[in-house]
């Protein structure tokens, strides 16, 4: 099924083209293609299992990455859990058994490579769109994209307030990165409270400041 939660926040941008890293099953390309159904899609996901589905259900214009992105180009350790949407480069810590029942099932060495290196942003149809689920390795993806981000208009990511991985980058990290590379943040949806601590995550939409294609109404 695709993934509606994301719908409100797709509603908000104009989409030329996406790059849907962390794809899982393919919740999150569904949710585009029932909005843009002719756009290009980029994906990444490292697990196999998942991506399978993935190619099965997402149709039209898709080129597959089975790798992880992250800063540096590396083989690298990847966890998967329990629930496998919440598998990720990054171990799972206390937090994420304690709030939500998430533990390690198996490791397996995957490729890691740099967004830079995987793709040219540059031909992309805009206004191109980042989607970013990768369990905690957002700032580190993003970092490898370093070169890409003045040709991308808009980025949904999802972030931690608390961290639920080992040594996880937070939420405000990840907003003063991006704000550092000229993107504001337009939105925030999806809010996950818990009892135990409050605020736990939630999605982010970031637009690039000097875009002019990037948002609903713009010209």
């Amino acid at each position: 099924m695709p993934g509606v939660e994301h719908l409100q926040a797709l509603a908000w941008v104009d989409v030329g083209s996406v790059i849907d890293v962390g794809a899982n099953k393919g919740q999150f390309s569904l949710a585009v293609r029932s909005l843009f159904p002719d756009v290009e899609i980029h994906a990444f996901e490292p697990l196999e299992s998942e991506f399978r589905i993935f190619k099965s259900v997402v149709r039209g214009p898709v080129k597959h990455y089975a790798v992880a992105l992250g800063a540096e180009p590396a083989e690298a350790k990847f966890y998967v859990t329990s629930r496998a949407d919440s598998s990720s480069l990054f171990k799972p810590g206390k937090n994420h058994e304690q709030l939500a029942g998430v533990t390690v099932s198996s490791a397996k060495t995957v490729q890691v490579v740099r967004l830079d290196d995987a793709i040219d942003v540059r031909t992309m149809a805009p206004p191109v769109l980042m989607k970013l689920d990768v369990q905690g390795g957002e700032l580190e993806a993003l970092k490898g994209a370093a070169d890409a981000l003045p040709f991308i208009d808009s980025i949904y990511t999802e972030a931690s307030f608390v961290s639920l991985y080992e040594q996880q980058p937070l939420a405000g990290e990840i907003i003063g990165f991006l704000a550092e590379h000229g993107f504001v943040l337009r939105g925030v949806f999806n809010h996950s409270v818990v009892p135990e601590v409050g605020p736990l995550q939630a999605d982010f939409l970031f637009v690039r400041a000097s875009s002019k294609t990037g948002i609903r109404g713009s010209t």
